[in-house]
């Protein structure tokens, strides 16, 4: 099961209508022309024509999959007293004195630029359930980052 935002949802929803009824008919049509210029098997236009649609019946399935996982969270249900999925966490690495924020999300809506980072990284991880004003040591790959949270607010 993956818990996510109502708008995380919706743009799941999207894409898999985007991929059914736009995509999946190109993917068609471009079989069907590969297949109009005759011998096939000697037709690479139609093996990448047929590769690329079982591509993309693959991506298909996989959403539908997530899709059929999701619980979307009631962000009005949601307490600010610790960090949990979709908490907005303002933080300072206690190192550097560098002030970050990133709200936790599940893995299908993290998104860097937008500053959304998934529940599986290990900085969500590390941050999990710890209250406003904890020191928390994180271990990432390049070491281990020290951090202290200074308000969580839902994201």
């Amino acid at each position: 099961m993956a818990y996510m935002s109502q708008e995380g949802y919706d743009n799941l929803i999207a894409e898999l209508k985007r991929l059914e009824s736009i995509e999946r008919p190109k993917a068609s049509a471009a079989i069907a022309e590969a297949r109009e210029k005759g011998d096939l098997s000697e037709n690479s236009e139609y093996d990448a024509a047929k590769e690329a649609q079982a591509h993309l019946e693959d991506k298909i399935n996989r959403l539908k999959l997530t899709i059929s996982e999701a619980k979307v969270v009631d962000t009005s249900r949601l307490s600010t007293d610790a960090v949990q999925i979709l908490s907005k966490v303002e933080m300072t690495n206690l190192v550097n004195k560098a002030k970050m924020t990133y709200t936790i999300v599940s893995e299908s809506e993290a998104n860097l630029r937008e500053g959304k980072i998934s529940i599986k990284t290990p900085i969500a991880q590390g941050l999990l359930n710890h209250k406003v004003g904890d020191e928390v040591e994180v271990k990432i790959p390049r070491g281990t980052i020290k951090l202290r949270i200074d308000k969580i607010t839902v994201g």
